[in-house]
């Protein structure tokens, strides 16, 4: 055995374990949680690590270990919660520890002279304001949760409007009144200034916020101004997480049912689910916030693992918008209504009925705002020849190509582009139409209907900076747009006081998507949507009014929408969702097999799929794990790279999990040019 000391750290490498290293004679002794440099490889390559611990494992005479080259004393060691919620996540969706521990850090090293920035600050300096009255329910739920000092789980389950960000403001007061530092996370989608206004209101400069808007530097700032004790309260997207804030004592999740929670790429986590974690290895209450609480959450208030705390009305009992369905598919019914329908509103636009066109009408004759709201952006979904019937895909993906500004063909996926040419490509005669709907197209049309007033448009290709979406936000607020254009980026958390018509342009885009999940997220999106309108209206006053177009008056998601009856759809999707053993009933993990050779995916696909039912044959702790698939992806083509799904479904997350590693294996049996992609706890199936 080596006489020095034996140190194992998770090296910043695709390992699924930590790698031994040997104390060099000249370093003083390490300590968990330590971050250091270590020799990696062939070569003088070297590569960060996290020290978790001496070594306790026989380690043979003849092998030969590398040193550790230094200690990086530049950054505080992680506390032990904080680095058994690190191994926590690597264990549970399944991902290299050291890639886990290098999200602890910031991105660029520390600046000691600061530089002078053109940009605006990340949080602006706002006049303190004294907060509000609380209502009796705001009163109530702040004194039930500030009982609690250790780890607890609480649902603040509240309608729109129902003023759940005071509670949450309230609440961490109480914890700064303690001396200690509190957690904000939002979905990256509800970051707007809008938001931290409203809390540097409270707090002044004790704020800082991590998320992607932000440049590397401004990361890096804010990470130290909260490690150094400068700020105490953090607000930020899902990876704002990873910031080893000391002396937490509550972390808040609003909008707790997004699934923007969710990473898609590299480490699969779930902000919300991993933030439950956190809170319960630093043992601090977590808060987690919606009107639309997510089925996962609904079931553990159910079963008693949350506490619930429920607000039934809007703050200064505004009243709820009233939501009216139009039927689309009466648009084209009885003859006598079309040839009275043509006569009188020969003028709108396909996409606009009679209902919605009247009521945006009276809407910006009180001087009110609008706001239509479409899950498509661009002008047409599809470019079609009525000759031959070619359509123009993307040649890297299975998707069809979007028409924008009438003149270029984008995919939404990889950004592939082409000009739209006047001929069809396959046949040569026919002329490429445009068939289908996009926010580009909405804009459009309506600058022809209401050409006196500012229309404005809210999407990923019009929006793509801070500074664009806070011009937008600005302009809404003093009344000087009109109506607002926009996909679901204007579906969450805004409120604006002159808003008091929604309408929902075609509700069924997000019905039928090959995905259990689908009914769930349509209800969530109609009622989130609806609750930006009328969010302002006085005791007298008609309420904001919400119209919904679409071709399934019958979906379960609308009629429950429609009566804002959250409790009676989660019964009704949960008896659902029982049946099939899917979550929250049971555990989900998937697989992604995807290379860039179909008939190799196709062959590995087999190949895993014979793997896991030989591992079930063979194990009886294995005999009621589900194998569904191998089937290719409902996105079978994306960015090149051909895509095979095979889902398991079980009961319980630990045996799925050894199930999912052990149908791995060491993985010497992946063909090259091949890469198998585990997603435990999956969102998004597509």
């Amino acid at each position: 055995m080596s006489e020095a000391p034996l140190w194992k750290v998770a090296v910043d490498a695709p390992l699924p374990e930590a790698l031994t290293y040997a104390q060099a004679p000249d370093l003083t002794s390490f300590r968990r949680g330590q971050l250091v440099t270590v020799p990696l490889g062939k070569g003088n390559r070297s590569t960060k690590g996290l020290i978790l611990g001496r070594c306790t494992s026989v380690v043979p005479n003849n092998a030969k270990l590398k040193s550790i080259l230094h200690l990086d004393q530049d950054y505080p060691t992680l506390s032990e919660p904080f680095v058994k919620w690190i191994e926590w996540l690597s264990n549970y969706y399944i991902y290299p520890i050291g890639r886990v521990a290098q999200l602890a850090y910031p991105p660029l090293r520390k600046q000691e002279k600061p530089r002078k920035s053109n940009r605006s600050p990340v949080i602006p300096s706002e006049q303190i304001e004294s907060p509000p009255l609380m209502t009796e329910e705001q009163a109530r739920c702040v004194n039930a949760i500030s009982q609690f000092k250790n780890f607890s789980s609480h649902l603040v389950f509240g309608v729109t409007g129902s003023g759940k960000t005071e509670i949450y403001l309230r609440l961490l007061e109480k914890v700064l009144n303690e001396g200690k530092s509190g957690v904000v996370l939002v979905p990256e989608i509800s970051l707007t200034p809008q938001l931290i206004q409203r809390f540097a209101r409270r707090f002044g400069d004790k704020i800082a916020a991590i998320h992607s808007q932000l440049t590397d530097r401004e990361r890096t700032n804010q990470w130290w101004d909260l490690i150094e004790g400068r700020k105490s309260i953090l607000i930020g997207a899902r990876s704002a997480l990873f910031c080893p804030l000391p002396n937490v004592g509550m972390i808040i999740v609003d909008e707790e049912h997004e699934p923007s929670y969710k990473q898609d790429e590299k480490l699969k986590y779930h902000g919300r689910d991993a933030a439950v974690m956190l809170a319960k290895f630093i043992d601090c209450p977590i808060v987690l916030g919606s009107a639309t609480p997510s089925l996962e959450t609904w079931k553990n208030a159910l079963d008693g693992k949350y506490q619930l705390h429920q607000l039934k009305s809007r703050v200064a009992n505004r009243a709820l918008p009233t939501i009216t369905v139009v039927d689309l598919r009466d648009q084209k019914s009885s003859e006598e209504l079309q040839q009275q329908s043509k006569e009188k509103y020969s003028n709108l636009p396909f996409w606009l009925t009679p209902t919605l066109y009247e009521k945006i009408q009276e809407t910006l004759k009180n001087n009110d705002q609008v706001a239509l709201f479409l899950n498509r952006r661009g002008v047409a979904q599809m470019i079609i020849c009525p000759a031959c019937g070619h359509t123009r895909e993307c040649p890297n993906c299975d998707i069809n190509l979007t028409l924008h500004a009438q003149s270029h063909l984008i995919c939404h996926y990889c950004d592939y582009h082409e000009n739209l040419k006047e001929h069809c490509p396959d046949c040569k005669e026919g002329h490429l139409e445009a068939i289908g709907l996009g926010t580009e197209l909405l804009e459009k049309d309506l600058a022809k209907l209401f050409p006196g007033h500012k229309i404005s448009r809210a999407d990923r290709d019009e929006i793509q900076n801070r500074s664009e979406l806070e011009t937008l936000i600005s302009e809404m607020e003093t009344g000087e747009i009109d109506i607002l254009v926009g996909t679901q980026m204007i579906a969450k958390g805004l409120d604006f006081p002159k808003l008091k018509l929604v309408g929902l342009v075609l509700a069924d885009v997000g019905f039928n998507l090959p995905d259990f999940r689908a009914t769930e997220r349509s209800f969530q999106l109609i009622t989130q949507m609806s609750g930006r309108s009328g969010r302002h209206v006085r005791e007298g006053e008609d309420p904001g009014a919400v119209i919904v177009q679409t071709f399934n008056p019958e979906h379960e998601s609308l009629i429950f929408a429609q009566k804002n009856d959250f409790i009676g759809f989660a019964s009704h999707e949960l008896s659902t969702r029982a049946q099939l053993n899917y979550p929250p009933s049971g555990k989900l993990l998937g697989f992604r097999i995807q290379g860039s050779k179909l008939s190799n995916v196709e062959s590995a696909a087999r190949l895993l799929s014979k793997r896991a039912q030989s591992l079930k044959s063979q194990f009886t702790q294995y005999q009621r794990v589900e194998i569904l698939g191998p089937a290719e992806a409902p996105l079978a083509k994306l960015r090149g790279q051909f895509r095979f799904h095979l889902l398991i479904k079980g009961n319980q997350a630990s045996s799925l999990n050894s199930f999912a590693r052990q149908t791995m294996g060491d993985e010497d049996w992946v063909p090259s040019g091949i890469r198998i992609i585990i997603d435990v706890d999956p969102i998004n199936l597509l």
